[in-house]
């Protein structure tokens, strides 16, 4: 009884990010925002680092200030790199099986292992963050930032999750090209 519990629990967090998302995609900005600053100090330091990758990754887009995008997005990455390199070899599930997270937005599949989703969710925490560079005027930290998001872009699957990042990667590039007085 404990153990379902602890999923519904689980499944609850994950649900109550998403109808913060929607908030905030039907254009309340400041109720998601609320909604997901209660529930990172639910979750804690300690909480489930996926669910504190997901909310800081969306809490990121919620931010009015370019610094405090920026500091949401590496708290989305710290949790989703301290959760790969945490994981034991043992605990990735098996090619077929399936676990009990969603992937990020656009990416293709059902649910996947926690594991699976993070790795996911690595080219566009990287692009996030290159965007918050290039707009808090750090043109060096943003290609540094998309190096890193065209490495782990190019260990996805083909389909329009990959090729949609490949294309704001290639867009992000050029801008900054520009913005560097460079050719693209």
């Amino acid at each position: 009884m404990e153990e379902r519990r602890e999923a519904v629990s689980e499944d609850g967090v994950l649900t109550r990010i998403g109808q913060a998302i929607m908030l905030h995609r039907a254009g309340d900005r400041e109720e998601a925002r609320n909604r997901l600053s209660a529930l990172w100090h639910e979750i804690g330091p300690q909480g489930d680092a996926f669910h504190r990758c997901a909310l800081a990754h969306y809490m990121a887009d919620t931010q009015d200030d370019p610094q405090d995008e920026l500091d949401w997005d590496l708290r989305a990455l710290e949790a989703a790199e301290g959760f790969v390199t945490e994981r034991r070899p043992s605990t990735v599930p098996a090619a077929g099986e399936s676990g009990v997270a969603a992937a990020p937005e656009g990416s293709p599949g059902p649910r996947h292992h926690p594991l699976v989703a993070l790795r996911a969710f690595f080219p566009s925490l990287h692009l996030n963050i290159a965007a918050d560079y290039a707009a808090l005027d750090r043109p060096a930290d943003a290609r540094a930032q998309l190096l890193r998001a065209r490495a782990s872009v190019n260990a996805l699957a083909d389909g329009e999750y990959r090729q949609g990042l490949r294309d704001a990667i290639h867009r992000l590039e050029l801008q900054l090209g520009g913005a560097a007085g460079r050719t693209p």
